[in-house]
């Protein structure tokens, strides 16, 4: 192989650097610091002779850039989701484009139960009364929370689960160890022994906790508004880990201020990072920056198959987990790697 420019928009764990430059590629890291977003210019111009773009979710790629790279062979995200990449254009321009599937289930799951217990029991609320020096003595009353399995009033609590693939999946199977009922709304499902399969409006009607995990679409966005906060129990929490566009994020400002459902926990925004005007002063929040997959080993992991990728792109070779394999067969394709072997 070559020595190929494999650019990164952003820096990611080992060992994904390391199995990069093992494979010869020389590396360009447009923003080295892990806090700031990436200078457009920047991205412009270090995208103009990347032989391949390895990319986050916060940069987007869109067509004028992809027009722009000429001499990229391939985009490898590092993350499942593409949202911020212009997958058409990149078809049509006969560009491979590449994620890293199926390392953020577990991970991910155990955020959302993270989320729901900590927002139900009101974890964060209690290290603060501790913290500012506020607790002097046991009070019968202190920082009531909800019960997440069966209450010791004898009820049985619902886990609804908007989305039911892989990470709602996992979800469900820790729901087993909290003896909760669990039903579902999502395209594909219809239902198991453990699981019913209900509409939506069923299902926020039903829940005691209701988690998303719907994919983001012109059909989920705002998924979650006005009326269907309305449609759920005033005692009820919301949690997203999803895409903060599955959630009229003003709505649910106004439905958390006004009690309209008991309480929210996010580790995703609509506008990230920004957040909705109020939503950061809403007592009955709980408001993660995005840590669904942020542990030491999955973080490695998405690295490994994103240098993975980066690498059968720089070989002209078809990337192990392409998101638009169709591209290989087309005529873009191959006179543009026609074009870039010359």
């Amino acid at each position: 192989m070559d020595r190929p420019r494999i650019v990164l928009t952003r820096r990611i764990p080992e060992p994904g650097p390391r199995l990069l430059q093992d494979a010869g590629a020389v590396l360009h890291v447009v923003q080295q610091d892990d806090e700031a977003a990436v200078p457009r210019p920047n991205l412009h111009e270090a995208a103009a002779d990347a032989d391949v773009l390895l990319t986050l979710l916060t940069e987007h790629i869109d067509e004028p850039l992809l027009r722009h790279a000429q001499s990229t062979r391939g985009v490898a995200q590092f993350a499942v989701g593409y949202n911020n990449i212009d997958v058409p254009a990149a078809t049509a321009l006969g560009i491979p484009v590449s994620n890293t599937p199926g390392v953020l289930t577990e991970t991910t799951a155990d955020l959302t139960w993270a989320l729901l217990l900590g927002i139900a029991r009101r974890i964060v609320e209690a290290h603060q009364y501790m913290t500012s020096g506020r607790f002097s003595i046991w009070g019968p009353q202190l920082l009531l929370g909800a019960d997440v399995g069966h209450g010791t009033d004898g009820q049985q609590r619902t886990l609804g689960i908007i989305g039911f693939g892989r990470i709602g999946q996992a979800v469900a199977r820790r729901a087993r160890g909290f003896d909760m009922r669990v039903i579902a709304c999502s395209p594909h499902f219809n239902g198991s022994s453990d699981v019913e399969s209900v509409s939506l409006d069923d299902l926020l009607i039903q829940s005691d906790f209701v988690t998303l995990h719907a994919a983001l679409n012109s059909d989920t966005h705002h998924l979650i508004g006005e009326r269907e906060l309305r449609l759920m129990k005033p005692t009820a929490y919301l949690i997203n880990v999803a895409r903060g566009e599955l959630i009229d994020e003003a709505a649910l400002v106004r439905a958390l201020q006004h009690c309209v459902i008991a309480g929210a926990a996010l580790d995703v925004f609509e506008r990230e990072p920004h957040m909705a005007g109020g939503l950061a002063k809403c007592t009955n929040a709980l408001l993660v920056p995005h840590i669904g997959s942020a542990t030491v080993a999955t973080r490695a992991k998405m690295a490994t198959l994103a240098a993975t990728n980066a690498i059968a792109h720089a070989r002209f070779e078809r990337a192990p987990h392409c998101i638009n394999p169709d591209v290989y067969e087309g005529n873009a394709y191959r006179e543009r790697m026609d074009r870039l072997r010359t």
